[in-house]
């Protein structure tokens, strides 16, 4: 689905409200939170401090603002009020803003107080195999090419990629085509042109890819209660290579060449 540059336009303006969010959410302390209380406090930054709206409340049905997915939660991770974040967690953040009849779409997985080498490793490989997946967007690439280049640098820090969820194209629906596949084949899959938005979200786990859904249908662990971190950037397809939607003041792209 291409975007005309007038909504090319809006969906920078929603990106950018949204990358004020997780800046927000860095000047935090998090540890002794409840998920609950980072939920609500992202829901009045939202609404009050930006005019906005938080397009996850209400979507089939979900009651919250956000997704907090803490430790082996892979996604979909539901706010509590009995959930408390403790020092040595890793919690993934996952956040969606509407404003002006467009929707951005980030998450970011944050290493609450002294975490584990471990954890640390498997957040820093995340991140990198979001950032290897983004460089690969540009005008006559392939939608497989990201989901390859994901795979091939997780894969090759010893991790695995969830299978089961995916990027997806946004714009004034929250998910629209085409589906971004976190694995792939390189040349595969539709052909980008300039105008086209989407994810990049993967998932890594430290463990086995597979996954599964608990009682309230909303939260999704590792099969194996290890590690799960995630990263995820809206972006759009330019004619001379990428533009990221969502990018926060702090972060240094990794756009080399490949």
């Amino acid at each position: 689905m291409i975007k005309t540059p007038d909504e090319l336009a809006l969906m920078r303006i929603s990106g950018r409200l949204l990358a004020s969010v997780f800046e927000m959410l860095d000047r935090q302390d998090l540890a002794g939170m409840s998920t609950l209380a980072v939920n609500d406090l992202v829901e009045h930054f939202i609404t009050v401090d930006l005019a906005a709206r938080p397009a996850s409340k209400g979507q089939y049905g979900y009651g919250y603002v956000l997704n907090c997915s803490r430790n082996e939660v892979v996604c979909h991770g539901v706010p509590s009020a009995d959930e408390i974040i403790r020092d040595g967690d890793i919690i993934n953040l996952d956040i969606t803003l509407e404003k002006n009849g467009f929707i951005a779409d980030s998450s970011k997985t944050y290493m609450v107080g002294t975490v584990s080498p471990q954890a640390r490793r498997l957040v820093r490989v995340a991140q990198e195999a979001m950032w290897q997946g983004i460089r690969q967007v540009r005008p006559d690439a392939h939608i497989g090419d990201i989901g390859f280049a994901i795979e091939r640098h997780a894969k090759k820090n010893g991790y695995s990629v969830v299978r089961d969820y995916c990027g997806h194209g946004i714009g004034r629906e929250m998910h629209e085509e085409p589906q971004v596949l976190n694995y792939g084949r390189p040349g595969t899959g539709a052909r980008m042109r300039p105008g086209m938005v989407f994810t990049v979200e993967p998932m890594i786990n430290q463990g086995s890819r597979k996954v599964a859904t608990l009682d309230d249908e909303w939260t999704v662990v590792t099969s194996d209660g290890k590690l799960s971190a995630q990263f995820e950037h809206t972006v759009a397809v330019t004619e001379n290579g990428v533009e990221i939607m969502t990018l926060r003041s702090d972060e240094q792209p990794s756009l080399g060449k490949n």
